[in-house]
């Protein structure tokens, strides 16, 4: 089996000694399974494909909130990342094949923000949608002329409103082949979660959710998103009292199983919405000032139950890896315990510190 929708990246080293201003060859790496459909096949294969130079100044193509950097229909697959002057790259390859038809477009990002990176998706009829370049500004979207093709439309809106102000987009497929489009509207510690719907029959853009986690204006949520087997959507989230990311704290969880619609505590108890402080579930209670990350992943296993990565200060009061995940009676966290060198997360851009595990 090779499945490889929502998976690989850029595989990068970079030596923070070095200059700042130069090329690496991006490295493909493709994964023969995901985390859900792992407990049913244990045939792992993985193939490493060279695809072309990209701006490795910074972690613009390689941030771990980007959704997608790999996205496939059928047996094609697509990938984009900026080059060294800004511009998006997009190509596509069947999966036999070890070349990739590149294609460098108008588009251009500021690629010296590392926040803004490049999203893309593919629909259930083949159609390419990216979204790129977005840290608190105007939407940034296009999609493919025609399914399959690396010609892309001019910008276009998906609704016209609360698209001033955008951060941290996402495209997540669902098993219709409809699209849902994620981001936050406002800034950091006063921001609210948006759920845009993508219908692949009428090829139109609608609003899900104006203000699925609300911030009340003090606050706002960084999530990871993932959709199981079944189609439910699982969404997890820190809360952020401030730009200052000393200000995380807590984890917290909503499921929706009727594409976004409503929306549950594990325990099954509906939401309110839109989701406040103050009336999400708490998976795990985390301090501010405890080094935990905004945003890291999550996945879920064959079952549909989810498990969270993320960091925060572990057991030996250093920033450790933990996996928070639901057994049969409630919310588990495992604190892995292996790092042992110390670093700080505070301040209001994106940090650079030890790679977590290195010591």
């Amino acid at each position: 089996m090779e499945r490889i929708d929502n998976l690989g990246g850029f595989n990068q080293n970079i030596n923070y000694t070095m200059p700042w201003k130069i090329l690496l060859l991006i490295l493909l790496i493709v994964t023969g399974c995901v985390f859900s459909s792992a407990a049913q096949n244990n045939n792992y294969k993985t193939v490493t494909v060279n695809v072309g130079k990209g701006w490795a100044g910074n972690s613009i193509n390689t941030v771990v909130f980007r959704k997608n950097s790999l996205a496939s229909f059928k047996d094609v697959q697509f990938i984009a990342f900026y080059d060294a002057e800004g511009y998006v790259v997009i190509g596509k390859r069947h999966l036999k094949d070890t070349v990739w038809q590149l294609q460098k477009t108008i588009y251009k990002g500021n690629i010296k923000d590392a926040h803004n990176c490049i999203s893309i998706a593919v629909d259930g009829e083949g159609y390419l949608h990216m979204a790129w370049d977005h840290h608190n500004n105007q939407l940034h979207y296009c999609k493919s002329v025609t399914p399959l093709s690396l010609e892309l439309t001019s910008q276009m809106s998906m609704i016209g409103t609360a698209e001033n102000k955008l951060s941290y987009p996402e495209f997540h497929k669902l098993p219709n082949g409809n699209l849902l489009f994620l981001y936050r509207d406002g800034g950091s510690g006063n921001g609210n979660l948006v759920i845009n719907s993508y219908d692949v029959k009428t090829e139109q853009w609608s609003r899900l959710q104006t203000n699925l986690i609300d911030g009340e204006g003090k606050r706002n949520a960084y999530w990871q998103a993932c959709i199981d087997l079944k189609g439910a959507i699982h969404i997890s989230w820190v809360w952020r009292e401030s730009p200052d990311v000393a200000s995380n704290h807590d984890m917290n969880y909503a499921v929706s199983k009727d594409g976004g619609h409503t929306w549950h505590q594990s325990t099954g108890e509906k939401y309110l919405l839109p989701i406040s402080m103050a009336t999400a579930e708490k998976i795990c209670a985390i301090p501010q000032n405890s080094e935990l990350i905004n945003q890291t992943s999550m996945c879920t296993d064959a079952a549909g139950r989810p498990y969270i990565a993320s960091y925060w200060n572990g057991s030996n009061n250093v920033p450790q890896y933990h996996v928070i995940y639901q057994s049969g009676n409630g919310w588990k966290v495992n604190d892995l315990g292996f790092r042992t060198t110390n670093f700080s997360l505070s301040g209001q851009a994106l940090n650079k510190f030890p790679f977590p595990g290195r010591n």
